[in-house]
């Protein structure tokens, strides 16, 4: 599997020699590079328990979003990014829809501290890969039969920075040290 992937990011030549640092004198490219390289639907899921019933139901539904963002490593170079959301569209007479999804990113990443390769995977490449997810549950929602859910826009980058506050607020509560060591 490391290989594989070693062999998708030299396909993908993620400007490789260019940028400040070019390549070392040895001839290694020192430079920094990211790119996405794939991205797909991993596990959908839509549950419809209460067709064609639901379709009359007039009182407004109650529509729950979840969302969750998991990163893995293949390989030192290779990351795959998964965006799970999980959509259920409640009224008094029973669930209207259930929609579970988990789409996912392989992001190549070359020469990056954990300083720059962590705000990637948990902020930037989830707003990337977001727009393309946010069709696939449009899509659920309208084959079930019901209008399409159009998710709102979501501030992935913001997000990151008050989980990041957060974790800091909490290590400082515990007495652990706050900050790079």
């Amino acid at each position: 599997m490391a290989d594989e992937g070693n062999d998708i990011l030299q396909k993908l030549d993620l400007d490789a020699g260019s940028g400040p640092d070019g390549p070392a004198p040895n001839g290694e490219d020192t430079s920094p590079a990211v790119g996405i390289i794939s991205q797909y639907v991993k596990d959908l899921s839509v549950e419809n328990p209460h067709a064609p019933e639901s379709f009359q139901w007039q009182d407004p539904p109650q529509v729950d979003v979840q969302f969750n963002i998991g990163s893995r490593t293949l390989s030192d170079e290779l990351h795959e990014v998964e965006l799970k959301i999980t959509i259920s569209s409640k009224h008094e007479a029973g669930t209207a829809f259930v929609v579970e999804l988990a789409y996912a990113g392989l992001v190549g990443m070359r020469n990056l501290s954990d300083d720059q390769a962590h705000p990637f995977l948990f902020a930037e490449a989830p707003r990337i890969l977001f727009p393309f997810a946010r069709r696939v549950v449009a899509d659920a929602v309208r084959d079930a039969g019901y209008p399409p859910l159009m998710l709102e826009p979501i501030d992935f980058n913001g997000l990151y920075m008050q989980q990041l506050a957060a974790r800091d607020a909490g290590l400082a509560e515990e007495g652990a040290p706050v900050g790079n060591a």
